[in-house]
């Protein structure tokens, strides 16, 4: 990975205001950002202003480490610099990121204590990062932090209470729940300010919860206690604001920005890629599956629970394999070894689940032996999540994967707060309310604004669980005791390009037998996981998307809507100069279209001044495949 960089040490280079060492104005760059912290009456506290408006009221800092460091504190003084500069990732949304900031740190006083408390603050343009850094050598016993977002009156916040529940949007009082990250607000005056967390590998887990007997008050909620030796710095509390939510998403590359650069001396390993689930566990589904992978252009398979006995019995032996009468009866039904053998022959990689239970007991003793085998990844299954020792196990075991040349996807609670910029074999995580839940349309416009702010979701996109009756426009006679897709194949296709993920699952719950060469299929087989370029277009949380992603030459287009069905107008207004291209057009067409999915596929040249409108049916969606014309 190339960095460039351009560092300015010193005083800051921004307007500046001090009275009496009692406050400290700390503006972006771009001068959008107005981030206030005093000391009056001995309690530190910020404010916050977005473009001259009130966006965070005066709110409560600090944290009990050993110290209670709440009252009885004082500004000593504060020492900043600037920072320009760019990176290039391995992979991503985007091929350049940029990380300019001005950082500043305020060196905390308290009465009648020799140690201090630093408050690192950085003001980018895209948002503000602080977190609370102790430089001095001590042990250190982290039991509570009081940081504080209050909000002005009449927000409203999407609210998740768990990473794979629904949202909820609720106002800021009565919550029967604690909060995940990131958290999105929609406050009154129309303002979207997003609440996250970066840089989150050696800490507890936290949430968001309302301050008993203060309404608008959001304050940070602790898993457990915290113990470390200092120098030590607790994760990053990051603000975004935007009048347009899918600003918020569009720069969400500060939570990369504020985890360490690459780590990995030579990660030409890693390579990104689309994925599909082997769910027969036998040598046969497998090389079935591994020539659909090859005409279709996937890059892996994945052999999911069940290969070395049942996941959940502390006794299975991830280094054998041993078959889950479960899953399939017959013992001999799958030669692993062959199986992989045959995947590389014809270029496909081999992903191996593996739950929390054997990692726990097994990790050092599978990962050489994986290796040995010509397995390309792991996926972590029921991860723990919550304490510092599985927050920090959980890190260590990713690092661990990147010396044998093991890429992983972590399933279930575990949310990204930016690691895979510091170690990208972590391609991919859970965290999130997928598609094996089968999520309803509303839901799925909800959470490009929330939870993808933070990183990748392995959605686990679906496509021949639907209701054939239902796309006919007729009764369903399908079983009730069966769960099927809630939203059309279109709505499936477009998720692919709109939901971000370097390792990218299709066709959750289908075998290679589901498919009758539907010809839609082909925006699946041209598309890419990683990208130069990302655009939000249009969109409003709970409502509707539509976005676009550039690789190379090519740019992909989705939109989606909720449960309702909607008229939009998608400009291409973002292609360079006045080249012509070949638009690829994948809707729901109806009864009109003579295949059983009914995506009607249509082909058009059009340029930066075409404007393509669609109505999209209930639970609908649009997916476009740009290429430029010779």
């Amino acid at each position: 990975m190339k960095l460039l960089r351009h560092i300015i040490l010193g005083m800051a280079m921004i307007s500046v205001q001090m009275i009496n060492a009692k406050v400290v104005d700390i503006t972006s760059p771009n001068g959008n950002y107005l981030f206030s912290v005093s000391d009056e009456g001995g309690v530190l506290r910020y404010h916050l202003q977005w473009q001259g408006e009130d966006v965070i009221k005066s709110s409560q800092l600090g944290i009990k480490a050993n110290t209670d460091w709440q009252s009885g504190l004082s500004i000593q003084d504060a020492v900043s610099k600037s920072y320009h500069q760019s990176w290039h990732p391995v992979y991503g949304e985007r091929s350049t990121v940029k990380d300019d900031y001005v950082e500043w740190k305020l060196i905390i006083k308290k009465k009648q204590v020799a140690k201090e408390l630093n408050l690192i603050v950085r003001a980018y343009d895209e948002g503000i990062a602080f977190q609370y850094h102790f430089a001095s050598s001590e042990y250190l016993y982290i039991s509570d932090e009081y940081t504080q977002f209050v909000a002005p009156e009449g927000t409203m916040a999407y609210v998740a209470s768990y990473a794979q529940s629904n949202y909820r949007l609720l106002p800021l009082k009565n919550w029967d729940c604690e909060a995940e990250r990131p958290l999105l607000l929609k406050e009154p005056n129309g303002v979207y300010v997003c609440l996250g967390e970066a840089k989150m590998t050696d800490y507890c887990r936290t949430k968001f919860k309302l301050k008993e007997g203060e309404e608008n008050t959001i304050r940070t909620s602790m898993y457990g206690v915290v113990e470390d030796i200092a120098p030590y710095s607790t994760p990053w509390r990051v603000i975004m604001c935007a009048k347009r939510a899918g600003d918020i998403l569009e720069n969400n590359d500060i939570f990369q920005n504020l985890n360490d650069p690459c780590k990995i001396k030579d990660p030409s390993w890693i390579r990104p890629g689309k994925v599909m689930r082997e769910v027969t566990l036998s040598t046969t589904g497998a090389k079935s599956l591994v020539d659909f992978a090859v005409k279709h252009h996937l890059q892996y398979i994945h052999f999911d629970a069940g290969w070395y006995g049942a996941e959940d019995d502390r006794s299975s032996d991830a280094t054998i394999v041993t078959l889950d009468p479960r899953r399939n009866p017959d013992p001999h039904a799958l030669d692993l070894m062959e199986a992989i053998k045959y995947a590389k022959s014809k270029g496909v990689g081999v992903f191996l689940y593996v739950n929390m239970r054997a990692l726990e007991q097994q990790l050092d003793d599978i990962l050489p032996l994986y290796k040995q085998w010509g397995v390309s990844g792991i996926k972590f299954g029921f991860v723990e999540v919550g304490s510092q020792t599985w927050t920090r196990w959980l890190h260590e075991a990713v690092k661990k994967c990147a010396k044998y040349g093991l890429m992983v996807d972590i399933h279930d609670e575990y949310r990204p707060t930016g690691f895979s910029r510091t170690y990208p074999n972590l391609l991919t995580q859970e965290g999130i309310r997928g598609n094996e839940e089968f999520p309803d349309a509303t839901t799925n416009t909800i959470l490009p604004f929330t939870r993808f702010v933070s990183g990748a979701a392995d959605y686990t996109i679906c496509y021949y669980q639907q209701d054939y009756a239902r796309l006919n426009g007729e009764r369903s006679t399908t079983p009730s005791h069966l769960r099927l897709l809630k939203t059309t194949p279109a709505h499936q296709l477009a998720l692919s390009m709109i939901y971000y993920s370097p390792l990218q699952f299709l066709y959750w719950y289908d075998k290679p037998s589901d498919c009758h060469d539907e010809p839609e299929l082909k925006f699946f087989d041209d598309l890419y996981t990683t990208w130069d370029d990302t655009k939000v277009l249009e969109g409003a949380p709970g409502q509707y998307i539509s976005m676009a992603r550039r690789h190379g030459k090519e740019w992909f287009v989705g939109a989606i809507t909720n449960n309702d069905s909607r008229e939009i107008t998608i400009s291409l207004d973002f292609l360079d100069g006045n080249k012509p291209y070949l638009a690829e057009i994948y809707t729901d067409g109806g009864k009109a279209v003579k295949t059983r999915t009914h995506v009607l596929v249509e082909k058009k040249k059009i340029n930066k001044k075409s404007k393509l409108r669609f109505k999209l049916p209930a639970s609908g969606g649009v997916a476009i495949h740009l290429q430029p014309l010779n």
